[in-house]
């Protein structure tokens, strides 16, 4: 028999959703839709629940919606039967049953992301410390020690030490054989970029050597070099050296595509760097191609430069990238809907709600509580005075009746800003949260088995009215 799902929903919420699951015909699943007596299924609460749902419960999974806060678990452990997040917005339900309700796995990769800190040579050690420390947690696995031409290196051994001591993996790149060595003999466990005229450098240290081309573009010299040291039995990684748009980055592409036919098994290093620093385009996209690239031609490490203010999230971007290629490759599927974390500006379904459905909405609010939408023809306020539409929060604010009361002022206008940023880039709008610019930005983690607690507006006319 098939599976029987039990929808748990509020009052306001509970046609769209029997629309969007009528839409969804035919499944693999039977079906109900229970109201448990709130307006916004949002705000339910597990306590609420367990009074007015009562056992046994009929299904064999019940699906909550995607804002729920509240311990799944306990609720499961309750009834006896699965209690499951379905998708944030009534929506996104066709992909949310299309992909059976399991999130893409993104925790395995096979790209291991070299971090260059380029000035390290101008750095005190505690400050080439706490870089490394930023870049692990945005996803380096190594860390690169940038050298600089005609700058003294003195306490290059003391910075491969202290990062050592930490657990890093470090690496050193330098144009200067002396500084190479020095960095092997201190520790360091790759060393940035030996050719076929310097291999005699890896007599005295047992680093591991990243090789490029004796002469810029000379993929034979690479070649020779990197037999060279199998002959002696060392491990290399190879980097025919990405070159920049119009100064030869597609014969560089070529060269690493040439590289993968002629050495199959060969452990490849590719520098972003040149295109991701040095293109006036968003980093989220280059990175995406890049390291689709990677992907292809199964390129197993990557080395990313953050100096441009622009690239400043360089990193975190490769290692979401990282995962979601992955994924894709592993599943011979297209890199779609497996992480939006590199949809920065814009999301593939930016508006939840048609304005109809919005309209339709309105029309049913009973209170005098401001709801804020987005739709495609612009930003919706509404309550059960009115509901309003306009491209402008300008626009909106003679409708909003809020003259003394700064607080909700303040509140409206933030999330009226929010809402025209989204509509105008064709972001996914949420009353109540922050816009998500992937992993452009920090953000902390949505802990959904804890009640929000109120935010600062809220709060402050709390206390207000508790001076009163």
């Amino acid at each position: 028999m098939p599976d029987h799902v039990l929808f748990l929903t509020g009052r306001l919420a509970r046609p769209r959703l029997e629309q969007q699951l009528a839409a969804l015909r035919p499944i693999d699943f039977t079906y109900a839709v229970h109201d448990v007596g709130v307006k916004v299924a949002a705000l339910m609460t597990a306590d609420l629940i367990r009074r007015r749902l009562p056992r046994p419960v009929a299904a064999d999974r019940v699906v909550l919606p995607g804002r729920f806060r509240g311990d799944l678990a306990a609720l499961g452990e309750h009834y006896g039967r699965p209690f499951l997040r379905g998708p944030d917005d009534l929506a996104d339900l066709p992909e949310y049953f299309g992909r059976k309700g399991s999130a893409p796995d993104l925790s395995r990769h096979d790209v291991t992301i070299f971090a260059e800190i380029v000035d390290a040579p101008t750095l005190d050690v505690e400050e080439i410390r706490r870089r490394a420390t930023r870049l692990a947690a945005e996803g380096a696995d190594v860390v690169d020690l940038g050298c600089l031409p005609d700058t003294p290196f003195p306490h290059l051994e003391a910075a491969v030490a202290a990062l050592k001591a930490d657990g890093r993996r470090v690496s050193v790149d330098s144009a200067d054989a002396g500084e190479l060595r020095r960095g092997g003999q201190a520790g360091a466990d790759y060393l940035l970029s030996l050719s076929e005229a310097t291999l005699s450098l890896l007599d005295e240290v047992p680093s591991v050597p990243v090789l490029v081309p004796a002469r810029h573009g000379d993929l034979d010299s690479l070649l020779r070099a990197m037999d060279a040291l199998d002959a002696r039995g060392r491990t290399c990684l190879a980097d025919p050296i990405l070159d920049p748009i119009h100064f030869g980055f597609t014969r560089s592409l070529e060269r690493y595509a040439e590289l993968r036919r002629r050495r199959p098994d060969a452990a490849i290093l590719m520098g972003t760097g040149n295109l991701t620093e040095l293109t006036d385009a968003d980093t989220t996209g280059v990175t995406a191609l890049l390291m689709g690239i990677v992907s292809e031609l199964r390129i197993g490490n990557v080395l990313v430069v953050q100096v441009s203010p622009h690239c400043r999230r360089a990193v975190a971007e490769t290692d979401a990238a990282r995962r979601m290629m992955f994924a894709a490759r592993e599943a011979a599927s297209l890199p779609v809907r497996f992480s939006a974390a590199l949809m920065a500006l814009r999301d593939r379904r930016p508006f939840a709600s048609t304005p109809a459905e919005i309209a339709a909405l309105a029309t049913q609010i009973g209170d005098d509580n401001f709801r804020v939408d987005v739709a495609a023809d612009g930003i919706h306020v509404y309550n059960r005075q009115g509901h309003h539409v306009a491209a402008d929060p300008f626009e909106l604010f003679p409708h909003l009746a809020i003259a003394g009361d700064a607080g909700h002022a303040f509140y409206l206008g933030v999330e009226t800003a929010r809402a025209q940023i989204a509509w105008q880039l064709g972001k996914r709008y949420v009353q109540d949260r922050p816009l998500d610019w992937g992993c452009a930005t920090d953000r902390a983690p949505d802990d959904l088995a804890r009640h929000q607690a109120p935010g600062a507006t809220q709060a402050a006319r709390r206390r207000g009215r508790g001076r009163k």
